[in-house]
């Protein structure tokens, strides 16, 4: 069965009234018939529910949806996104073990791996998304990571997934994807070798805006050293959130094919405009990593991004004079979103440090909703035509 089809089918339990739509299960805890059902329960000799930190009907039917779509083994649902990469550093590394991450990561990211991993005894560097050639001599008798996005956030770098599956393979280190801005619709990186896939259920996977969530799937040995820490540590998926992100995967194929086509749709007719330096998409033969992205990705994913002729003062322009894209934090909704890096996500960086992950004073990175292609065109178009 396809993948595809296992996001829309696959329903982990129902009631008594068999109904079509999975229900919610809003409770705490679960009980038993009697002393010994309760005994094997704790005892994991069967996979009875015990308590909603760690399982419940809605988070296992979410997560066993997102192991089919990326092609996994195991998974586990955590609260956000963030809470999934943390866990995913915390479960499987100790004090004295290395990590390396690619430069050009989620800013809250950087936080955690900058100021609070170091509390706990665990190294960290970084290699550039550009320089492939170079990460290999970062590599350190004591490193157990490497940790990636590509899509990168928010220069929409693409990373050759191939290349670092058998670099991480050759030296025995665990390939850690956030896979959020792609989604398994646009790429799966486990064909390439990775060892676990990170998302923000957030985003795309929700795709509406609605609620909070974030998932962890890849070996299942990896994903139970993740499940434990996550059991005693409580970053827990609440049920109600688990059930709106799995009906949402059931629309995730439709909806990304849409996000993909209005992205390629903007990219070709923004690229050359008088106001943009150079402007980004993976599917457009002017990127620099076409070849990769071509190679990897079924589609161009839904963010573009480019920069602006006037620097910090034309980026600010260009948001105040949108009369349809929202300005807000988040990306992967069904409308269109626009942000300016340089003067709020990144704006405590210096200007060295964003330049050293291609953060350009005027970049642009605009998320590409559902409204029909034309309208959000000529958004952007009337904005740019006012800096």
């Amino acid at each position: 069965m396809d993948p595809i089809t296992k996001a829309i089918r696959i329903q982990t339990e129902r009631t008594n009234e068999m109904e079509h739509s999975t229900p919610l299960f809003l409770t705490s805890s679960f009980t038993y018939n009697n002393a010994e059902d309760m005994r094997a329960a704790f005892a994991d000799e069967n996979e009875d529910n015990i308590y909603s930190r760690f399982s419940n009907p809605n988070t296992t039917e979410f997560i066993d949806k997102m192991v089919a779509l990326e092609g996994a083994e195991a998974g586990f649902a955590t609260a956000s996104g963030m809470s999934a990469v943390f866990s995913s550093f915390m479960a499987l590394l100790k004090s004295g073990d290395h990590l390396i991450s690619c430069s050009s990561v989620f800013g809250s990211t950087v936080t955690v791996l900058n100021k609070y991993l170091p509390k706990f005894g665990i190294e960290v560097s970084y290699v550039a998304a550009d320089k492939p050639e170079e990460w290999e001599a970062a590599i350190k008798p004591n490193t157990k990571m490497l940790f990636l996005e590509t899509p990168t956030n928010p220069g929409l770098d693409i990373i050759d997934l191939e290349f670092a599956g058998q670099l991480t393979k050759k030296h025995n280190i665990l390939l850690n994807v956030d896979n959020c801005f792609a989604t398994p619709i646009c790429q799966t990186p486990i064909q390439f070798g990775a060892d676990l896939i990170i998302h923000s259920a957030t985003k795309w996977l929700d795709g509406q805006g609605r609620v909070l969530g974030g998932a962890i799937v890849g070996k299942k040995e990896l994903i139970h050293e993740i499940y434990l820490f996550c059991r005693s540590t409580g970053p827990a998926l609440s049920p109600f959130n688990a059930w709106i992100l799995s009906k949402s995967l059931e629309t995730l194929d439709v909806r990304m094919e849409r996000h993909a086509s209005n992205a390629f749709h903007l990219a070709k007719a923004l690229e050359g405009h008088e106001q943009i330096n150079w402007l980004k998409y993976p599917f457009l033969p002017s990127h620099p990593n076409y070849a990769i992205a071509i190679k990897q990705m079924k589609n161009g994913g839904a963010l573009i991004a480019f920069d602006l002729k006037g620097g910090i003062e034309g980026g600010r322009n260009f948001l105040n004079n949108l009369k349809m894209l929202s300005l807000t934090a988040n990306l992967g909704d069904t409308r269109s979103i626009a942000s300016h890096p340089a003067s709020t996500t990144h704006a405590k960086l210096s200007e060295a440090d964003r330049l050293a992950v291609n953060i350009t004073p005027g970049l642009i990175r605009i998320s590409v909703g559902l409204e029909h292609k034309d309208d959000i065109l000529q958004d952007i178009l009337q904005a740019l035509d006012q800096i």
